[in-house]
């Protein structure tokens, strides 16, 4: 069974709880980091922050090594951030083989703690997780200007496809990491 919560060296990764929609209302509010979220529209309200909590376990689904976490910086502090890993949906059209579909690590960071490697640490944890869970590989999907988040995947060991259309019906730079097969990379404790 794959934990809850996840402790890195310094952060402490958990799931959201209904309190914290001030936080993710705090980040998803500013228009500089809206930009790069899927709708590239800020948050309106505190209500959009609760729905957006309220949507996280169907959009996570029932797989074990699906994630939707808190990145805060220790047990005591209010999120910062959030990291995933949670199928992908493809674009119309496109068909996915294998019966499983493709894997998504993805992170959204307040400004205050970009520049810390926050979104590394946490998304290492989470590509971590889905070794342990014998997932074959991950991708991660970026707005093509999105040159941080873009480092971030480097620092991965992600492999750079370009511009691809394969999910969420429009045009995203896309990374790849295919994963070691189960047992050759020990769990992150």
């Amino acid at each position: 069974m794959l934990p809850d919560v996840i402790e890195t060296e310094r952060l402490l990764l958990r799931p959201f709880e209904p309190d914290d929609a001030s936080a993710v209302f705090g980040w998803f509010s500013l228009p500089e980091v809206a930009r790069w979220s899927g709708t590239g529209e800020p948050m309106r309200d505190l209500e959009e922050a609760q729905a957006r909590i309220a949507r996280m376990p169907e959009r996570r689904g029932t797989h074990p090594a699906a994630a939707i976490l808190a990145v805060c910086p220790d047990a005591s502090a209010p999120p910062v951030g959030m990291v995933m890993l949670v199928p992908i949906p493809a674009s119309a059209g496109v068909e996915r083989g294998g019966g499983g579909g493709d894997w998504e690590v993805g992170w959204h960071l307040h400004p205050r703690s970009w520049g810390r490697g926050y979104a590394t640490e946490a998304a290492s944890a989470l590509l971590e997780r889905a070794t342990s869970a014998g997932l074959p590989r991950v991708v991660a999907v970026t707005h093509p200007d999105n040159a941080p988040s873009q480092a971030v995947c480097g620092r991965l060991g992600m492999t750079d496809l370009g511009l691809r259309d394969d999910w969420y019906d429009r045009t995203l730079r896309a990374f790849a990491l295919p994963l070691p097969a189960v047992g050759t990379r020990a769990p992150h404790q």
